[in-house]
């Protein structure tokens, strides 16, 4: 009988809340000194006798928003009407919550020969905004292309530190589109538009050796826009093993 694997697991305390986009709050945590985890990973968030519960129980899995070096945990979240995500908001700073981890494969590659093709929508940005900030502070060699779709600006948590980490890493290009820009509060004139083959190919065909099919993709969102993209990159002939995807769902 192989071994069960097992995971850190360690109290931490909330330190700040912060509104990153509307609706969407970040929540920053104590970060234990020894304990790392891989730029895409995600943790178990347990609330301690929390005053509500539902069906779903008292644990959820977030992605982790902040890198490797930085020196606190951070979870982003649209803020829905569950009850985890109620007691999550209204949790009182210096309250603890149990964490286990980290989980998950959706990591950067190795071969920096081969491009590494970000395609994000909405929440699904959190995993992605930990490895563009980790490849800048790393100063990793890859080339990497950061498609982020919301519906406007306003939506977009991270937005502006993500434009203005291209200046810091020369390897980096954010790409945002936006499907309802005209909504916006705030002048949109960039991308519009779902993220499909005409607009990855439009940025990728400015790096040379057929990028499109040399890169690995990585997609992170709703469950029917990582299907949609995922049919869209096959169906152009970029084969399955190159592709690494995350469904995020409401809760």
């Amino acid at each position: 009988m192989s071994p069960v694997a097992t995971w850190p697991a360690f109290t931490t305390k909330l330190r700040s809340r912060q509104e990153v986009a509307e609706g969407t709050m970040a929540f920053h945590f104590e970060k234990p000194a020894n304990w790392t985890f891989k730029a895409g990973q995600f943790v178990d968030l347990t609330l301690i006798n929390p005053p509500e519960t539902d069906a779903e129980g008292n644990t959820r899995g977030f992605s982790i928003a902040s890198a490797p070096r930085e020196d606190f945990l951070m979870v982003t979240t649209r803020i829905r009407g569950t009850a985890f995500k109620r007691v999550l908001r209204a949790l009182p700073l210096d309250a603890q919550v149990k964490a286990e981890g980290p989980f998950g494969s959706l990591t950067l590659h190795n071969n920096v020969a081969r491009p590494a093709v970000l395609l994000a929508g909405g929440i699904g940005i959190t995993p992605f905004r930990s490895i563009v900030f980790s490849a800048a502070k790393e100063k990793l060699k890859h080339r990497i292309f950061l498609f982020y779709s919301n519906r406007r600006p306003e939506d977009a948590a991270f937005l502006d530190e993500l434009q203005s980490l291209e200046r810091e890493n020369p390897n980096y290009k954010c790409i945002p589109t936006m499907t309802e820009g005209e909504k916006s509060k705030r002048p949109w004139q960039g991308e519009a538009g779902l993220i499909g083959y005409e607009l990855i190919s439009k940025y990728l065909k400015t790096f040379p050796s057929h990028a499109l099919y040399t890169a690995i993709y990585y997609i992170a969102g709703p469950p029917g826009m990582v299907g949609d993209l995922r049919t869209m990159l096959t169906n152009s002939g970029v084969d399955d093993d190159d592709i690494r995807a995350e469904e995020f769902t409401g809760y």
